[in-house]
């Protein structure tokens, strides 16, 4: 009755987080927004790494971990899961000369598993791709000696839905691939004016994106000893295809009022930008970790994404040179007793990690990197497959020379995961 509640609550709330601003981090001022860790709770608490899976639990980020699933019930066809994450992101905003704070709350995704037997599994659910929100300010003296103020909005962002699946070719290896369909609307605005005159001038640009990318995955997990088993994946994340169709106001207003005075469609055609493509470079990443089951794990990744390719001729700015990227992420569990008969607390998943980003943006000449420190619990419901999640992630990004913002975060997850037998043999006619 209560799982039944809490994924009904997640649902019929899906709608109204989506429609919030995902992020309020001036970097989403680029590319197409910031990108969203696309992994469940449990593996963003162990760093964001995707290289451990289990019988019990979805791994987002590995899709031949869905071979695993089921592993609980000896292989037999019948176990799903439903999985599902919110967080709260409190961010302080800080410049050479001022701080702010501020904070938004999102659903970061709602899944669904399946096991079909025999190492068989597959997958589906929706989760947010990237996000844009940000409002920022530029104040400068023109040759007249006059004010000129800038001032910057945007919002929106892409979302995804996927399908993956995972089969185990022999006992200890196993191959995946999930495909995602991406999709959203991307908005910018532009409001200039001057010190002393009456009209201000407004530039608005929407991009409605939509395009696939496929993620393929290779997991071996061999038994070292009797207890110890070790993990290592392989993934490429393809090339993402996304076309861009795109619109641009330009026109002036009254200052005194916020009054529109004229309004102009610009004929994109003649400069080539009605249509243009975004393609979101390929991310290779490679796992290791050793652990013993339902005990405890360590494991690591390295990411690599040739993000110097990339480029978005529609809104190019002049201060931003992509450069490669890459993450590094370290983390693992520990579980007192799993099968504990009495003590709550020695079931309960204790769960940590690292990671650092380079995120190949080079703005005004200075590396925009992240580093994040992650923990968090995993508390059983009861005595079945089913657990709560709770973790927090504290970390920074970015920096305040070169007259950027610094930016310091706690971000704090919810997550869900409930196992059922989606198919039960009638037994009475």
């Amino acid at each position: 009755m209560v799982k039944n509640l809490i994924i009904a609550v997640v649902c019929l709330t899906a709608t109204g987080l989506y429609a919030q601003d995902g992020t309020v981090s001036p970097y989403s001022y680029f590319g197409i927004g910031d990108a969203r860790s696309f992994g469940t709770v449990e593996n963003q608490m162990m760093g964001s790494i995707g290289v451990y899976g289990d019988s019990i639990h979805i791994n987002l980020q590995n899709p031949a971990a869905y071979s695993r699933l089921g592993v609980a019930l000896n292989n037999r066809a019948g176990l799903a899961n439903y999985a599902a994450g919110v967080s709260n992101k409190q961010v302080q905003l800080k410049s050479f000369t001022e701080e702010q704070s501020t904070s938004t709350t999102n659903l970061d995704y709602l899944s669904l598993g399946f096991s079909l037997g025999k190492g068989f599994g597959i997958g589906f659910g929706i989760a947010p791709f990237t996000s844009v929100g940000y409002n920022l300010v530029s104040e400068s003296v023109n040759s007249d000696n006059a004010q000129v103020v800038n001032e910057f909005t945007g919002e929106g962002g892409l979302n995804r839905v996927y399908f993956s699946a995972g089969y185990a070719l022999w006992k200890d290896l196993s191959i995946g691939v999930t495909a995602n369909f991406n999709f959203g609307n991307l908005e910018s605005r532009r409001i200039q004016t001057v010190e002393n005159v009456q009209f201000g001038t407004r530039d608005l640009r929407t991009s409605k994106v939509n395009g696939l990318d496929f993620n393929y995955a290779l997991y071996y997990t061999p038994k070292i000893t009797e207890k110890h088993t070790l993990f290592v994946s392989t993934r490429v994340n393809t090339q993402a295809n996304l076309t861009s169709k795109n619109t641009r106001q330009i026109g002036s207003f009254l200052v005194s009022a916020e009054q529109p005075i004229e309004t102009i469609d610009v004929n994109l055609d003649t400069v080539g930008q009605r249509n243009t493509d975004l393609k979101i470079p390929t991310t290779a990443t490679l796992g290791l970790g050793y652990g013993e089951e339902r005990k405890w794990f360590l494991g690591a990744e390295y990411s690599f994404q040739g993000l110097s390719s990339f480029s978005n001729e529609f809104l190019e700015d002049d201060n931003l040179v992509y450069e490669d990227a890459s993450t590094f992420s370290f983390g693992g569990f520990f579980i007192p007793d799993y099968d504990a008969f009495s003590g709550y607390y020695k079931r309960i998943v204790y769960r940590a990690g690292i990671r650092y980003d380079r995120t190949g943006m080079l703005v005004n000449n200075r590396e925009i990197n992240n580093f994040g420190i992650t923990f968090g619990v995993g508390l059983p419901l009861g005595r079945e497959l089913s657990n709560l999640n709770l973790g927090f992630e504290l970390g920074r990004r970015g920096t305040t020379s070169a007259d950027l913002i610094e930016e310091s975060y706690l971000k704090i997850n919810l997550g869900f995961s409930f196992n059922d037998l989606w198919f039960r043999k009638r037994k009475i006619n």
